[in-house]
């Protein structure tokens, strides 16, 4: 598709992949609005792209996705692209019960990974397609494909996502409306907190093959070791599964978590 002239909103665009993202589609001739909750984030990211446009949200809260979605109506009712990016990763080790929050602890990390995309999707569809060259794209993760049960919370919502976003594709096959699925790899970023993704690609890399397959109408788009799982036997992605389950399990974080 033709990435330029589009009016992009990004989840989670101010740090990380989403502002990775909203960068390259800046420089191509979009307008972006990003949306955290973090003000401290918006305002670096804005002092960084001053053109960005900024939308303030705790995506965990229904309510809150409902405020974004009535602003977007009036302040940027060109929307014609959506990029489902904002997501929290933790390590729960689900054996450990000294270690055991509250449900509401749990929830946050399925309400923003997967409620979030599925909720603000349905909230802002009819306004998307209702533009031409519009698209949808969804950030899942290349532990779809390879389970991470270090991260199960992760993994089950962003399988979640996954199984929506292929529904969402065949549902809009005779819309003017593109549906994408990105699944990165570990990437250099801090999800998960600081320094977890250190051993990850190169975040210029990956948002520079995403952008090239985006362009190229690929509906599922990978990137180093996504690519290699999602071009694998099932055989191979089990025992990878496996392999690195044995690399964390007795990580001591992992055993604290």
């Amino acid at each position: 598709m033709e990435l330029v002239n589009h009016h992009v909103l990004i989840t989670g665009g101010t740090t990380g992949i989403g502002f990775a993202i909203a960068q390259k589609l800046l420089s191509l001739g979009n307008d972006v609005l990003v949306v955290d909750y973090s003000q401290t984030n918006i305002d670096q990211a804005k002092k960084t792209q001053p053109a960005l446009q900024t939308f303030k949200a705790d995506l965990s809260s229904a309510s809150e996705r409902q405020r974004l979605a009535d602003w977007v109506q009036v302040h940027f009712s060109d929307l014609d692209m959506l990029i489902n990016n904002a997501g929290i990763q933790r390590w729960i080790n689900l054996q450990n019960q000294d270690k055991r929050q509250s449900w509401d602890w749990y929830h946050q990390e399925l309400a923003i990974n997967f409620e979030a995309p599925l909720h603000l999707t349905m909230l802002l569809l009819p306004l998307i397609t209702s533009h031409p060259n519009s698209a949808i794209i969804n950030v899942s993760s290349g532990l779809v494909i390879t389970t991470g049960a270090w991260v199960p919370l992760y993994t089950a919502s962003k399988n979640a996502v996954h199984g929506f976003t292929q529904s969402l594709r065949l549902q809009l096959e005779e819309a003017d409306t593109a549906v994408f699925e990105i699944l990165p790899p570990a990437v250099n970023t801090n999800l998960g907190g600081s320094g977890e993704h250190t051993y990850g690609s190169d975040l210029n890399e990956f948002v520079s093959a995403v952008i090239d397959q985006l362009a190229s109408d690929t509906p599922e788009i990978t990137f180093d070791t996504s690519w290699t799982q999602l071009r694998a036997t099932k055989q191979e992605n089990n025992d990878m599964t496996e392999q690195v389950w044995h690399m964390f399990k007795d990580n001591p974080t992992f055993k604290n978590a």
